[in-house]
């Protein structure tokens, strides 16, 4: 991969939001990793009033070159700039979105989560945007970006979108931290359900178009 990889990271933020301040710090933190790798890196925190429209706002915003969209919950590691920047370097085409898997770092029922996350996106090619999804701006906006008139599963349905348009969900064998708090907040049970009823309900619509 050519010098000076221009990557944005974007992180979309509810209102009063302060998740993302760790992931800012393991950000500061890595900065002799970014420079290490030739990365010439931007950082965007956004808050939209929706996660989809955060998102949008974000790369919209960025510079060309690529976009790696991480949740608030996120943490990274060196690994996982140095697995990420392998997998660019690998596969150059503007055509693939690149995704992570997923472990939540607070164990017990989460990682039944992560699991079910982890082989959904091996078999079905449907990773959600806790993965940290990145791909080049021009890719982001050849897919229309990220659906705002929804109110949650944008991330599915641009994945849905990228497929439908031949687009390569390429998965980076690095794992991304996250955190389990939403299954906390609005049950397990509730929330995983929820889950995948979108998943197929979006499946079977695409299918029958």
């Amino acid at each position: 991969m050519a010098d000076n990889v221009k990557l944005s990271i974007v992180i979309p933020v509810a209102p009063d939001e302060t998740q993302h301040t760790q992931l800012l710090g393991d950000i500061e933190h890595l900065q002799p990793e970014f420079v290490k790798q030739s990365v010439k890196l931007s950082v965007s925190v956004v808050s939209a009033g929706s996660r989809a429209k955060s998102l949008n706002q974000g790369a919209e915003n960025s510079a060309d070159g690529y976009i790696w969209f991480l949740h608030a919950d996120s943490r990274i590691t060196a690994e996982n700039v140095k697995a990420l920047m392998q997998a660019l370097n690998k596969n150059p085409s503007p055509a693939t979105i690149f995704y992570f898997n997923l472990v939540f770092r607070e164990g017990g029922l989460a990682r039944l989560n992560a699991l079910g996350a982890n082989l959904r996106s091996v078999l079905f090619r449907a990773p959600y945007g806790d993965q940290g999804f990145c791909m080049q701006r021009s890719l982001w906006e050849k897919l229309g970006g990220y659906p705002e008139n929804v109110e949650y599963a944008e991330d599915l349905l641009l994945v849905q979108a990228a497929k439908t348009n031949g687009v390569k969900i390429y998965r980076i064998t690095s794992t991304l931290s996250s955190s389990a708090r939403k299954y906390q907040q609005q049950g397990w049970l509730r929330l995983t359900l929820r889950y995948q009823w979108i998943y197929w309900k979006l499946t079977l619509k695409n299918r029958w178009q």
